[in-house]
């Protein structure tokens, strides 16, 4: 195997190597085939051009071609011209598949979907890395720099994730990229011929250290720098306390337990919520089955946020225990309010990976396997070592507390602690705040009131509007500007009912978690992302921490913050009223999902059946199509330029010579008077017709010289003419007419050349002609489409263009008077005296 293929061997490798940091992004590893596939065929068609001895520029301009040629077939095979060739509607096609792919990649979590536009991003990233590296590493040689797009694969990985990008991805990124250096290296070493490594200690002696047995010095010692650099890499953030949680972190991402109590230090969750939100299908993350009879209030919760600093809500840091068999009574529940324990089996999807254990709350006990730590203040179970939900199968055991207004109304103020933790505002909260929840609670008696007219004010009175695509935002201005526009989802609900209440003195912070679901046919609950949610929790003595719900169309109320209705049958106050439960239905209705506002002007009803409305897109038009067309073409020529270049320079060489001056009548007609002017024309007439006729001769050598550079034999400008012939009829293996044809074209060069006069020489077009008969006569088939298709002459255009570059800047050099200005500006060191 020669040195470029094994280059380009180990680039394709580094390159897929790097490319599996990719895997967790999405939930299938399927599309890592299919860009090998394509990688492959790339990296073919380089060794293919390089085997041909192709330029740089036509060896990447083909690589390029083969690349938007399988990506069209692969995405946008039916909209191809001839199901091949990428056309407008086919470069449109995957213009929105990337614009789909980048919506993608903002709505939905990791791991994501294979869409066919991520799966477009993914395998053009990989391709597009897969260029580079091939043309740095094996048509450039320099591997060193092909680190560089390695890495930024890799980076963007494990940006997407969150740093969650594993060590062993990077590993195998290194050791590709090691690969890569190890190949070009003992390329380099074997352009110098066998490399003496030294006088064995052994028998062998002198003779063993020539014999090239085994690696050479510069090989082994590269091979250990590698390996010990790597070994640093790894190894130095797993022992740098300032480096935890780096490259060798846990994939939980979002909070991290330690053995022997330690702490939790959580990154927000609601980073991803408006993304799930918004996601087109509404993919189950877990199910449920429980035995509540009243599931409406059975929202599965996965952390709070109590730590509101003017920038954002977080957890706080807290303290880590094992996970006690029973839970402790919850903070704050007296004896008195009504409690039913319930029970329920939560099966998680594989793809669902979160750090923190979705739990009914308040759970009394958990029955789980895993390394899972228990925060008592927010009774939170907590993923340690990378522990996460994917694939969970648990059993939680929690409280259904069910306060009455009454107790809710006359409950003590609360500990002085808690209501020093829980009601700390930031001072950047602005002054609107605390003056819109005195104004909304205004007449209330008591803290349980004001809380209900918040979340009435937020639910129904205030004219909000829920709107998932509005701009997410957790500080004290995005709740001004929600209080002013009056638009939002949950997470702006949430924040601000929490915000307002500890304005109002009341203990609060946001929950994060997921709403009770949608019931299944067989009994079942499925939990999809869209029932992501958030809301606040406030805090009453006595009945603990208790849930509200400010978001119109999302949860519903609880039944303590409802206004007492009737029963049609007052002795039987277990069975719920018409319109009185919210709990999960198997098929949701449009009214559900229609926010309050639209709902109050009436535009809820049911959606148009599909084709029912005119079509209205005009078309792409037709200037766009023709302008798509032209480029195309354009593209899809860029290969034959050398062909056409150098049928063109073939037959300016070979032209009609053109008609002779007539001379003879211009003597004839002279009088004694202008004999010596007819004479002077006669002699300048002679020598433009010699000059002419060298210049046919030249070319035509020139035109035989690139023909036989064509067919595989390098011009050798050290030779003389005769020589070169003869080197041309051994190489090109010619005989009969074609060698007597470059004799004679030789014979002419070398008189035009060298004679002190040139005389009659010449070469004519048809000894052109015979010698590159001659020439494809004896190349295969294979020869032939070389020579026509990609000729190795046409690189004389690239040395065209570089020697006009450098004349153009020599013509502005001396316009720019820079020489002029130099010699004035040394000629006072010359004068004498």
């Amino acid at each position: 195997m020669s040195g470029r293929s094994r280059l380009a061997l180990c680039g394709f490798a580094a390159t897929m190597m790097a490319a599996g940091s990719l895997v967790p992004l999405v939930d299938t590893s399927k599309w890592v085939l299919h860009a090998a596939f394509l990688l492959a065929l790339q990296a073919g068609a380089g060794a293919l051009a390089r085997r041909m001895r192709l330029g740089r520029v036509l060896t990447v301009s083909l690589q390029v071609l083969v690349t938007l040629l399988t990506l069209t077939v692969a995405f946008a095979r039916e909209h191809a011209l001839f199901g091949v060739l990428p056309g407008p509607q086919a470069v449109q096609r995957l213009a929105d598949l990337l614009t789909a792919g980048a919506d993608d990649v903002g709505k939905y979590a990791i791991p994501a979907p294979a869409t066919d536009g991520i799966r477009l991003m993914l395998i053009g990233g990989v391709l597009l890395v897969g260029l580079a590296v091939d043309v740095l590493a094996v048509t450039l040689r320099a591997a060193a720099p092909a680190g560089l797009p390695l890495l930024a694969l890799y980076s963007v990985a494990a940006g997407l994730s969150d740093g969650g990008a594993g060590w062993l991805w990077f590993l195998l990124a290194a050791c590709g990229y090691l690969l890569l250096l190890l190949a070009e290296g003992r390329d380099r070493l074997s352009r110098w011929g066998r490399v003496f490594g030294g006088v064995s200690r052994s028998s062998g002696g002198l003779a063993s250290g020539l014999d090239g047995s085994g690696p050479v010095a510069p090989v082994r010692t590269g091979r250990r720098i590698g390996v010990v650099a790597l070994g640093i890499a790894l190894a130095v953030p797993a022992v740098l306390p300032a480096l935890d949680g780096g490259l060798l972190s846990g994939t939980g991402g979002s909070g991290r337990g330690s053995g022997g109590g330690g702490t939790i230090s959580a990154v927000n969750p609601l980073v991803s919520l408006q993304n799930n939100l918004n996601q087109p299908e509404n993919r189950e993350v877990m199910s449920y089955r429980t035995n509540s009879t009243d599931p409406q209030d059975l929202y599965l919760r996965i952390q709070a946020l109590d730590q509101f600093n003017g920038g954002e809500w977080r957890p706080s840091t807290r303290r880590l225990s094992d996970v006690p068999d029973r839970l402790p009574q919850p903070a704050g529940l007296a004896g008195d309010v009504a409690v039913t324990e319930i029970r329920t089996n939560i099966s998680a999807s594989r793809s669902y990976q979160q750090t923190y254990l979705p739990l009914p709350y308040p759970a009394s006990e958990v029955d789980v396997q895993g390394r899972w730590r228990y925060e008592p203040e927010g009774r939170t179970l907590v993923g340690d070592d990378g522990q996460t939900t994917g694939g969970a199968r648990y059993e939680v055991s929690s409280l259904v507390v069910q306060p009455t207004a009454a107790q809710l109304a006359g409950s003590m103020a609360p500990r002085s602690d808690v209501r020093r933790e829980y009601t700390r505002v930031p001072g950047s909260l602005p002054g609107v705040v605390g003056k819109t929840a005195e104004k909304v609670t205004e007449g209330a008696s008591n803290d349980y009131e004001r809380a209900v007219k918040l979340q009435d004010w937020f639910a129904a009175e205030g004219g909000f509007r829920y709107d998932t695509t509005v701009t997410s935002g957790t500080g004290t201005a995005a709740i001004e500007r929600f209080l002013k526009d009056k638009e939002g989802f949950c997470v702006h609900f949430s924040f601000a009912m929490a915000a307002m209440a500890r304005t109002l003195g009341i203990p609060a912070r946001v929950a994060v978690g997921f709403t009770p679901g949608t019931v299944q046919a067989d009994g079942s609950v499925s939990v999809g992302l869209r029932d992501a949610h958030a809301w606040p929790e406030l805090y009453f003595e006595g009945v603990g921490w208790t849930r509200f719900e400010p978001t119109p169309s999302r949860g519903s109320p609880p039944a303590y913050t409802r206004p007492d209705v009737p029963s049609q049958n007052p002795s039987d106050p277990a069975l719920p009223t018409d319109g009185a439960s919210a709990a999960p239905t198997a098929v949701p209705s449009t009214m559900e999902s229609c926010p309050a506002q639209m709902r109050r002007q009436g535009e809820c009803g049911a959606a148009a059946a599909p084709g029912s409305a005119d079509p209205t897109d005009p078309g792409t038009p037709a200037g766009t199509v023709a302008l798509w067309v032209v480029g195309g073409l354009l593209v899809l020529s860029l290969p034959l330029v050398p062909m056409i270049w150098r049928a063109r320079a073939r037959r300016r060489r070979l032209g009609s010579p053109g008609a002779p001056p007539a001379v003879d009548d211009a003597v004839a007609g002279g009088t004694a008077a202008n004999a010596a002017a007819g004479r002077a024309a006669v002699t300048a007439a002679s020598a433009r017709t010699a000059a002419a006729a060298s210049a046919r001769v030249l070319a035509a050598w020139r035109e035989i010289t690139d023909t036989a550079w064509d067919h595989g034999i390098p011009p050798d400008e050290s030779q003389t003419p005769r020589k070169a012939a003869a080197r041309v009829v051994r190489l090109g293996g010619l005989d009969g007419p074609a060698v007597a044809a470059v004799h004679r074209v030789a014979g002419a060069v070398e008189q035009v050349l060298y004679a002190p006069e040139p005389g009659a020489a010449s070469a004519s077009a048809e000894d052109v002609r015979e010698v590159r008969a001659g020439l494809r006569a004896v190349a295969g088939r294979w020869g032939r489409l070389r020579a026509t298709l990609a000729p190795r002459s046409a690189v004389r255009v690239i040395w065209t263009l570089s020697e006009r570059r450098t004349e153009l800047g020599r013509r502005w050099s001396e316009r720019m008077g820079r020489d002029r200005w130099a010699a004035r500006l040394r000629r006072p060191s010359r004068q004498q005296g």
